[in-house]
């Protein structure tokens, strides 16, 4: 299975995908890094490991569907079977969704639909499930689709919040299930185990 990673930040989830592919414990492989920040952490993975990056964004493409015919273009060249968005801070455009529908993965540090949608990522999302004073949080992997957050949900892992949690603690903790659950996940899409729900129309 080919791989196309989009990544804006530290890319620890794409290292993890990296390991996995790597070691074998994921037969497939990434093909592709794509980022909208050009010294992003992801970048720098990418570089390591020999997987070839691409900075796709508005300072290459100042016009929105210019930059969304190029990400089409270079997940088609490179020919993914998969995308995962691994803390990617951009909306897909159509042409993208289009080309890959029912094939594009997100992962979302919450169980949704709660805690999810516009604005909601990173430490903002972990702030939320504090202060709801939720019992439990987790992983969502889900298929994506125009709106944030909102696409059919494959996969989810529920992570306990304790009473003395604070942001840090309840960050890290989710962190370390999500590198490893998206990993897992993959796998299973890989031998067959999971099948995708429909999208919507």
């Amino acid at each position: 299975m080919n791989i196309g990673v989009l990544a804006s930040h530290r890319g620890t989830v794409l290292q993890a995908v990296l390991d996995a592919c790597a070691d074998r414990s994921l037969p497939a492989q990434v093909v592709v890094v794509v980022s909208n920040n050009s010294r992003s952490g992801a970048a720098e993975r990418a570089q390591h490991a020999g997987v070839p990056f691409c900075h796709l964004s508005g300072a290459t493409h100042p016009d929105p569907l210019a930059v969304d015919a190029a990400l089409a273009n270079e997940l088609i060249s490179r020919r993914c079977d998969w995308v995962l968005l691994a803390g990617y801070m951009k909306k897909l455009g159509p042409v993208t969704l289009a080309r890959f529908r029912g094939r594009i993965l997100n992962t979302h540090p919450s169980l949704l639909p709660r805690h999810g949608g516009l604005g909601m990522y990173g430490e903002r999302v972990h702030q939320a499930v504090l202060e709801s004073g939720d019992a439990v949080t987790g992983v969502t992997i889900h298929l994506v689709e125009s709106e944030y957050d909102v696409g059919p949900i494959l996969a989810q892992r529920e992570i306990p919040v304790h009473p003395h949690d604070t942001l840090e603690s309840l960050a890290a903790r989710v962190h370390s299930v999500e590198r490893a659950f998206v990993v897992e996940t993959l796998l299973r899409i890989v031998n067959g185990e999971l099948a995708a729900p429909p999208l919507s129309d």
